[in-house]
């Protein structure tokens, strides 16, 4: 009988200490696993932080080449066009007949429609005239009727029952992102066309991109636009944070040509 209940306490004893042995080692790997999760969240986090200053690093090389553009065509350009103009009107001009006088002031007036030509051209650099009198699709039309006039590839777009326009600035936006997609597939691709498709959907708005030339695929695109090389395309997707938009490159199945897809909120414009 003795040896009965002290049997049945070594097996209790047992069944405890295996029990509060598997306990503790679900605990431990509970730890270790958490541990795990956070380091991971951190990273994750540190990466995010890093990616973040890359985007804000192209967004303002971005702006301070705009910036540089804008000084050195007012520089180079409007300055001689401004100084000239003062030159012809000099004191001598009060002493001149009235033949040298009126040529003097034909000079000035062509100097000056040249800056104000110059100062125009710098405006609709920054806001198309298009874009800002008529959207974003009479834009994006223009745009394109624009490389099909050099005959080199068939460009085309089609857009889907755009028919409420977004704030201005988030036009302005995706045209840049579409002119700088457009321009990189130019360059660098060698198609022999270019198709863009707008759906129109209540909460958002995609833009799809074909070419039938060499191409990106989403991992190509992460790559470059961490590396020092990938300016334009960390300024694409500087300009698509400001929109909460996302992008995406991919090989279609045929495996015949690369489509561009971007999405973004749609915010309607503000009457």
């Amino acid at each position: 009988m003795i040896l009965l209940i002290t049997g049945f306490f070594s097996a209790l004893l047992l069944g405890t200490i295996g029990m509060l042995f598997l306990a503790i080692t679900l605990i431990i790997f509970i730890v270790f696993h958490q541990r795990r999760v956070i380091l991971y969240q951190l990273k994750m986090q540190q990466m995010e932080a890093e990616q973040q200053k890359v985007l804000l690093k192209a967004s303002m090389e971005m702006q301070e080449e705009e910036r540089q553009r804008i000084a050195a065509d007012l520089h180079d350009e409007a300055g001689p066009l401004l100084a000239t103009a003062r030159l012809y009107l000099s004191e001598n001009m009060v002493t001149q007949d009235k033949a040298t006088q009126l040529q003097t002031i034909f000079n000035i007036k062509e100097i000056i429609d040249d800056a104000i030509n110059l100062v125009r051209n710098i405006s609709h650099s920054l806001m198309p005239p298009t874009l800002k009198n008529f959207g974003l699709e009479s834009a994006v039309n223009d745009f394109f009727q624009k490389i099909n006039g050099a005959g080199s590839l068939q460009v085309e777009c089609c857009f889907d029952n755009y028919e409420v326009r977004l704030k201005p600035e988030k036009e302005l936006i995706i045209f840049r992102i579409i002119q700088e997609l457009t321009n990189n597939i130019l360059k660098h691709s060698h198609s022999t066309f270019i198709h863009l498709i707008e759906q129109s959907a209540e909460e958002s708005i995609t833009i799809k991109l074909h070419h039938d030339g060499k191409g990106l695929t989403q991992e190509d695109f992460l790559k470059m636009s961490k590396s020092s090389v990938g300016l334009g395309l960390k300024n694409i997707q500087s300009r698509l944070k400001i929109i909460l938009g996302n992008i995406n490159f991919e090989q279609d199945s045929s495996r015949t040509f690369y489509k561009v897809s971007i999405n973004i909120p749609r915010e309607y414009d503000e009457k």
